[in-house]
């Protein structure tokens, strides 16, 4: 694991696009895995900056999305596939037919699992997957104590997600339960993988995921194992190493 620690929260977010950049440049048909969130905004900003002035094409790229919430409409502004097209995809040229959110309407959501599956296949896998790191250590949708070898699966969502992401849906009961998300066992099988964290609330699990034993109570602990992960953070972040 190679570790770069940038010294502001601004500078952390252009390493990071820049990380992406590269891979777009060294293979202009890479698949490109994206997470939402608010530590990835600032990342998609950067990319989109990139793209612009120094022309940086996407016409080849694919990207698919490591997980969405069931049952919500993709044109709700909290919903994955809406943040992923507004706070990226609708300003770089990429080909709307070559990206990829699972199917939140799909029901049950169970039956959308196949399908998520066979569409990264055909994007003939993840060749950079960019991850961020939850606060308890989680990755995507996969929570602490979720089995290392976890595939697509339809995933609780634990009350710590349900009480952060209230503000944006409009009250924790507006929240969903369910979350449609790549497995760990599947995210391991990218590539590449970009881990990002930022922030002084992260700075404990960073300490953990760096440090302590590998450990499906910690389930980012698992990527140390990857052959070819690059974790970038901000001096925030890294505050407790």
């Amino acid at each position: 694991m190679q570790l770069i620690i940038k010294e502001t929260e601004d500078s952390f977010h252009r390493e990071a696009a820049m990380h992406v950049t590269r891979q777009v440049l060294r293979k202009p048909d890479s698949t490109i895995g994206l997470a939402t969130g608010n530590t990835t905004e600032g990342i998609y900003r950067w990319m989109i900056r990139l793209h612009k002035e120094l022309s940086i094409d996407y016409s080849q790229c694919k990207t698919c999305n490591l997980d969405e919430y069931a049952g919500v409409s993709p044109d709700d502004p909290a919903s994955c596939n809406y943040r992923i097209r507004d706070g990226l995809l609708n300003h770089i040229n990429i080909n709307p037919e070559n990206t990829y959110v699972p199917n939140s309407l799909r029901s049950p959501p169970e039956l959308e699992l196949d399908v998520f599956k066979n569409k990264v296949d055909a994007f003939g896998g993840v060749d950079l997957q960019i991850i961020a790191v939850g606060q308890n250590g989680h990755i995507a949708f996969n929570e602490p104590g979720t089995p290392f070898g976890s595939t697509y699966n339809v995933a609780q969502i634990p009350q710590s997600t349900v009480a952060a992401r209230a503000g944006i849906f409009g009250g924790a009961g507006k929240v969903p339960r369910l979350g449609i998300t790549m497995g760990i066992s599947d995210i391991m099988m990218s590539r590449n993988i970009l881990l990002v964290a930022s922030g002084a609330g992260k700075a404990e699990i960073v300490r953990q995921v760096l440090y302590e034993p590998i450990t499906e109570d910690v389930p980012a602990t698992v990527l140390r194992l990857h052959p070819s992960v690059v974790f970038i953070i901000d001096s925030a972040a890294a505050s407790a190493l």
